[in-house]
């Protein structure tokens, strides 16, 4: 995974037609994207050629387990392939860690990759603004309300149910990633304004109901419940329209991120509304975000050179000049 790259992948419908990578039809767009170059308007790099360094962390970390699971059983090798790291081979990295302090940075797997931190990256309001005016039906402009209003992942809001939209209380209901709770969370009335208009689509279409059916659902025949290649894929049709390459995961850093910096908002319920099981994970949308810093900063420079140019007070009535100049010289 270090030294070979990506294999692509051909689309479903080629192989279904029976293409191959040769046969297949190209992609009809009128950009040309060079992996691994920032993108002009996001200042994201699209992904490389090759797997990126969490990826190949990912990976180590399963084949490293799974090495150990068969060793203890007997029924692998006698020695990990995938050993750990010959400073932590005595114990688990972080095995004496004190609650009250952050977690060090303690390689654990010998051929683990250094993951550099990422800062989370939102989606600017003009930016967002102009993502949401090119959506083109009234499913995805409520998909994107509900993302961005309540902070939850991609493929939890697409496990809700019919029954679970409750907009008398401004509440949804999806079952969350890791420990597969069901949990309600509070959404903007914005969120269930669109929401209405795609059931009163979904009901003159002939879309399915029932309160145990399936919120989301696509668009055309035969109807099938939305799934997250489906909605990535709704939202990558609005990017190439605007030439970004945002994607669902930043509306979840946006919403964070608008939660975190209200000061009238609790940073432990921002916690709750995320299903952190961590508070300094919440921490980190509580820095702002490099624009915010650079217009800041810019404001700083406005400020500092008009004080330069501004000329200085005049003194109180009641000093003689002569008194003022013998004490200043000429700048009186």
């Amino acid at each position: 995974m270090q030294i070979a790259n990506k294999p692509q992948r051909l689309h479903w419908r080629h192989r279904k037609a029976g293409h191959s990578e040769e046969t297949a039809p190209k992609p009809r767009t009128t950009r040309k994207k060079i992996p691994g170059t920032p993108n002009a308007i996001t200042g994201k790099v699209s992904p490389g050629p090759q797997y990126a360094a969490r990826t190949r962390a990912h990976c180590e970390t399963v084949l490293r387990t799974f090495y150990d699971f068969h060793r203890d059983e007997g029924t692998g090798p006698i020695i990990n392939p995938f050993p750990l790291d010959r400073s932590r081979r005595s114990g688990r990295a972080n095995a004496h860690h004190t609650p009250d302090r952050p977690f060090a940075q303690e390689r654990t797997g010998r051929y683990r990759p250094t993951i550099s931190k990422r800062a989370p990256r939102r989606i600017p309001d003009e930016m967002f603004n102009a993502l949401f005016a090119a959506l083109r039906h009234n499913r995805d402009r409520a998909l994107l309300a509900f993302w961005v209003s309540n902070g939850a992942r991609a493929e939890e809001l697409l496990t809700s149910r019919q029954r679970d939209a409750l907009p008398g209380q401004q509440l949804v209901g999806v079952i969350r990633k890791g420990t597969r709770a069901y949990q309600q969370l509070p959404c903007s009335t914005d969120a269930f304004v669109w929401l209405r208009l795609y059931q009163e689509e979904t009901r003159r279409d002939g879309i399915p109901r029932g309160k145990n059916l399936p919120l989301w659902w696509t668009l055309r025949r035969p109807w099938r419940p939305l799934n997250y290649d489906a909605a990535r894929a709704m939202f990558n049709r609005a990017n190439d329209l605007l030439g970004a390459n945002w994607t669902l995961h930043d509306l979840r850093h946006t919403a964070s991120y608008r939660l975190a910096r209200d000061p009238n908002m609790p940073l432990t319920d921002v916690q709750w509304v995320l299903g952190h099981a961590h508070l300094t994970t919440t921490q980190l949308y509580l820095p702002a975000s490099q624009d915010e810093v650079i217009e800041r900063v810019r404001a700083h420079h406005a400020r500092r050179a008009e004080q330069r140019d501004r000329p200085p007070a005049p003194p109180a009535p009641g000093y003689s000049p002569d008194s003022l100049k013998t004490l200043f010289g000429n700048s009186w």
